[in-house]
């Protein structure tokens, strides 16, 4: 088992600005550490491109955290752009993160299909973009975290066996 190392990055302007508390950011943490998997950094920042592109470039370069877990910020609001900042910032992208969450939760509520997240690649860090609510960040984090540990394994140029 890989002891990871998770950033959580909240992705809002009300929450950042102290109008709502960030209930997904902290089920993000708490269900983590559920694994035993240690929280290396966490933020709670505006939809704002630059502010976000440098919470995640952070996370993966200085903190090098092996998982970057978003929320917020995947819908079809006018400022909603972590999709977009998450490919302007990595190597590759990992498409079957992103449409197993969608297929599984579309069985739950078929607004799945207006989320924009993506999954993607920076050096060693998966980032993983996430819905906003608690309750939606719940159901995808259950249906990916089983698969974390080996894709850092994988990452860091093992786990093929």
């Amino acid at each position: 088992m890989h002891e990871l190392r998770i950033g959580v990055l909240t992705c809002s302007d009300t929450r950042s600005a102290g109008s709502a508390e960030d209930t997904s950011g902290k089920a993000l943490i708490a269900l983590s550490e559920e694994r035993g998997w240690s929280i290396a950094a966490y933020h709670v920042v505006p939809d704002d491109h630059d502010v976000i592109a440098n919470a995640l470039v952070e996370m993966a370069d200085v903190d090098e955290v092996d998982v970057i877990l978003t929320t917020g910020g995947t819908g079809l609001g006018p400022r909603d752009v972590c999709p977009e900042v998450t490919l302007a910032h990595c190597d590759r992208l990992v498409p079957g993160i992103a449409e197993a969450i969608r297929a599984e939760s579309l069985l739950i509520t078929k607004r799945a299909m207006l989320s924009r997240g993506v999954a993607a690649q920076r050096g060693r860090t998966l980032i993983i973009n996430l819905p906003g609510s608690e309750k939606a960040v719940r159901e995808s984090f259950v249906m990916v975290a089983d698969q974390l540990e080996h894709a850092a394994e994988m990452m860091a140029g093992g786990g093929h066996g």
